[in-house]
This record gives C-alpha cells, sequence and structure tokens, in this order.
C-alpha cells in the first residue's frame, strides 16, 4: 500500500471537505495546514517520507490561498535537497464559481510539484459535457489537470454537491493506483 499524504487549506471548510473525499479515494493521511499557513515538523517529515503528495487550496482571486502559499514557499526546504524528487503529485481546488480562475490555482500547484522534480498526475476522467449532462455528474467542470469543484458563496460545505465530492473521491482513487505502480516500478 503506497504512502499517500493530502496536504491541504481550507478557509471556510468547503476544501476540507473536497480534501478528506480526496484523501478516502486515495486511502491517504489527510493533513491540514494551519490558519497560520503553518505545519509541524512531524507533518513535514510525514511529507517527506510520503510516496505521493496530494495537495489542495481554495481559488481565492485566481491563486492559492496565502496559508497554501506560505506552506509552497517554506517547502524551499525539502527543494533545496529535492526530498520530493520522483514523488507522484496531483492537485485539487474549490472556488464559489464554475470557473473562479481555478486553472490558475492548479497551475501554480503544478509549477510547485516540477520544482520538486515530482511526477504530476491529473484526473484521468471525461468531462461530462453533452447536452444530457447534470450539475451533479463527475468531473462536471470537466478538469483533466486536477480535481475541481464549485461551492456557491453562500453555501455552507455540508451543500457541497455529491457529484463534486465523488469527482474528489475517484481522482485520490486514481493517484493512489498510479502511486501504486510507480512505487512498484521503482523496486
Amino acid at each position: 500500500m503506497p504512502n499517500i499524504v493530502v496536504v491541504y487549506h481550507s478557509g471556510y471548510g468547503h476544501t476540507a471537505r473536497q480534501a478528506q473525499a480526496v484523501a478516502t479515494g486515495a486511502n491517504a493521511i489527510l493533513m491540514a495546514i494551519s490558519s497560520e499557513g503553518n505545519l509541524s515538523e512531524a507533518e513535514w517529515a510525514t511529507l517527506d517520507a510520503a510516496d505521493a503528495i496530494i495537495m489542495g487550496s481554495p481559488t481565492y482571486m485566481g491563486m492559492v490561498s496565502w496559508q497554501f502559499k506560505k506552506f509552497a514557499d517554506a517547502s524551499s526546504k525539502p527543494w533545496f535537497s529535492q526530498k520530493w524528487k520522483n514523488k507522484i503529485a496531483a492537485g485539487f481546488t474549490n472556488s464559489a464559481t464554475m470557473n473562479g480562475d481555478k486553472l490558475s490555482t492548479l497551475h501554480y500547484i503544478f509549477t510547485l510539484a516540477m520544482q520538486h522534480s515530482m511526477i504530476w498526475v491529473g484526473t484521468g476522467m471525461m468531462p461530462s459535457n453533452s447536452k444530457a449532462a447534470q450539475r451533479n455528474d463527475v468531473n462536471y467542470v470537466g478538469s483533466f489537470g486536477g480535481a475541481m469543484s464549485v461551492s456557491p458563496s453562500d453555501a455552507s460545505p455540508d451543500e457541497m454537491l455529491p457529484g463534486d465530492l465523488e469527482t474528489a473521491r475517484q481522482f485520490g482513487k486514481r493517484v493512489a493506483e498510479a502511486t501504486a505502480q510507480w512505487v512498484a516500478g521503482r523496486k
């Protein structure tokens, strides 16, 4: 069984709920970045020991949250010694609108992973884009690079759509399968 960590920041609880779905699909350790953008030394050690790191942040103003950015900047310590090199990486995000510039957030997480010399895994899901598609379908938002979800600004985390959460769960499962193949192939 691969060792997978889902590390995320959530401002209002929606991204936390998405992170939980990703972690469920990946059978992963769930690690929240604090409201001050911090992780403990033990949590950094857990990331260093992981086979895969799935990173998540809400999309605020077309970018990751400042707390996630602080985490990313602090990851320069493992970057310097390339501790995360050849680990599997993936990302996810949530915003209040259908577009919400979520792709900018995923591109940021992707770039962070590439700087760490990680191996990126996308969703592997076809979008629900036919006339018959319904908002609650899996991958209705239509992302290939990472999981995306939409939570209206006046909706509670409990009101997140099951289709978005199922997308996150299936995404986590795909990352776990890719990680298992990657780890087995390296032995």
